[in-house]
């Protein structure tokens, strides 16, 4: 008969952590959530890629574009971009990312100086961005003859029918730096000439990149700022098992700096041959990942594998239905727990401590600390992600609540076949994800400070100040129904703050 396990398959709703003592020195400022990603051998080296912050957004399209990567490797976290497009496009967003970095940014609002203000408008509401380079042919590496800020026209008085060249600063009177400064020059030239953006020329007067101001601002108020050894900014991209022979090169020349097969269950031959494949073509220079798994036979076999970290997790998602459609899957509590005990063991047997990623199962903040008490490394988290203004997805008004568009990458939209391949057709057969919404949250560094705050004030509760420690001397209790009520608001009328008027 089918093997049948006694425990009930657990959530994180169904635990909660038990205070430990904390010493003088155990405060939230002092707690480091440092984490690695890759594995290494413990006691002996180091992980060629650690996070700071443990969190890294979801390989989903209504997630991991350009922008968030931007913005969560300012925080100190990964963002793995979607591999659910064309091998170009995911190419030109790592790029853009590693770019972004070292303050030197290549310019993505650009236009010819035969448009006209209308354009420029145009152009300014669609980037976001008021320093607008004009060069001969539009493109961003095009021969720069000029520049356009919002100094340069007033729409009140300016035709929008004007061409930008009657009205833009021409070349001669722009302060430019050449190709080959480094970022300390290109800072000083900015605030010698007190600018807000320096464009940064070749010998052939063509547009490299802009040194910006506020970048410098940024790095500034950003100190646990996720950088690789050019000073750049630290991205992951998502594979799949189908074209990885192509789409993994394209990456490695574009700089990713950790790959991860995106795919709803790992314990396949299918992603031991992708594994292999690049072990055999890059040794172990290029990073890679692998998964979703769920309990310790498929740990053990993407480690076998070779794979640098493993992710856990089936049906936990917000959006994910692969347990309704298929009924198969695991409590994200219980998979954790399994999984860790097995990198446990792995790391008894072979001295090699392979790091394991949470993805999905997480409702609220507390859900964070739990996952990494139970043993996980880092938190692969989704929906968290989306509400934000850096994912790619439009805020939008929604009976007068602002919300932001959130689907799964095996919904009808998004029909990434290759997430839930089986060998079979290319196409989805059926779907086992949702097209929906999730309340807009506004910025990401703002949300990410408020719920890592909790983490580290949970952490000080604990008696802990770091992940490795927590994951010693947590104490975890199961609870009832009872004591989940008993845990909230209760039997008390709540004040709305909006109306004056009263929630129960």
């Amino acid at each position: 008969m089918a093997y049948y396990y006694e425990e009930p398959s657990r959530t994180f709703n169904e635990f909660l952590l038990v205070p430990g003592y904390s010493g003088k020195e155990c405060v939230p400022a002092n707690v480091d959530l440092s984490a690695p990603i890759t594995k290494f051998k413990k006691g002996e080296e180091e992980p060629a890629i650690k996070v700071k912050i443990p969190m890294v957004s979801a390989i989903m399209q209504s997630v991991s574009g350009e922008n968030l990567a931007v913005a969560l490797a300012k925080e100190g976290g990964i963002s793995f971009i979607f591999g659910s497009q064309t091998i170009e496009s995911q190419v030109a967003m790592v790029s853009h990312v590693k770019d972004y970095k070292a303050g030197f940014v290549q310019s993505d609002a650009n236009a010819r100086p035969d448009d006209t203000l209308a354009d420029i408008v145009d152009l300014k509401e669609s980037s976001g961005h008021s320093t607008i380079a004009i060069t001969e042919d539009g493109t961003p590496s095009g021969k720069f003859v000029g520049l356009v800020t919002s100094r340069d026209y007033r729409l009140s008085r300016t035709p929008m029918d004007m061409p930008v060249k009657e009205f833009m600063t021409p070349f001669s009177k722009i302060v430019y730096g050449e190709s080959g400064i480094s970022l300390s020059e290109a800072n000083d030239i900015l605030w010698d000439h007190k600018l807000n953006a320096l464009p940064i020329i070749d010998e052939h007067q063509r547009l490299t990149h802009f040194v910006f101001r506020k970048d410098y601002d940024s790095h500034k108020a950003n100190p646990r700022e996720l950088l690789d050894n050019k000073k750049r900014y630290i991205v992951g991209a998502g594979v799949n098992t189908r074209d990885y022979e192509e789409r993994i090169p394209a990456l490695v020349a574009a700089g990713v700096d950790v790959l991860c097969i995106d795919s709803s269950e790992g314990y396949t031959e299918w992603q031991k041959d992708v594994i292999q494949w690049v072990r055999k073509t890059y040794g172990e220079t290029v990073k890679i990942g692998a998964g979703n798994v769920v309990d310790r036979e498929g740990f053990k076999f993407l480690a076998d594998a070779g794979a640098d970290f493993i992710k856990i997790g089936i049906g936990g998602g917000s959006i994910c239905i692969t347990r309704e459609q298929k009924g198969i899957g695991r409590g994200q509590a219980s998979a954790v727990m399994d999984v860790a005990k097995a990198r446990d063991e792995y790391l008894k047997e072979t001295g090699i401590y392979i790091p394991i990623c949470s993805d999905g199962g997480i409702v609220y903040d507390y859900h964070m600390t739990l996952a990494l008490a139970m043993g996980s490394d880092f938190l692969m988290l989704g929906r968290y992600f989306a509400r934000f203004d850096e994912s790619p997805t439009e805020r939008i008004n929604i009976n007068g609540s602002f919300m932001k568009e959130y689907w799964g990458e095996g919904s009808a939209r998004a029909r990434n076949w290759q997430r839930y391949d089986m060998g079979g057709a290319s196409k989805l057969s059926f779907e086992e994800g949702v097209d929906s919404y999730v309340p807009y949250a506004g910025s990401l560094k703002d949300n990410v400070e408020q719920s890592l705050s909790k983490v580290r004030s949970t952490m000080c509760n604990c008696g802990v100040m770091n992940i490795a420690d927590l994951q010693k001397h947590a104490k975890l209790t199961r609870v009832s129904a009872t004591s989940i009520v008993e845990g909230g608001a209760h039997d008390v009328v709540l004040k709305n703050q909006n109306n004056g008027g009263v929630n129960r």
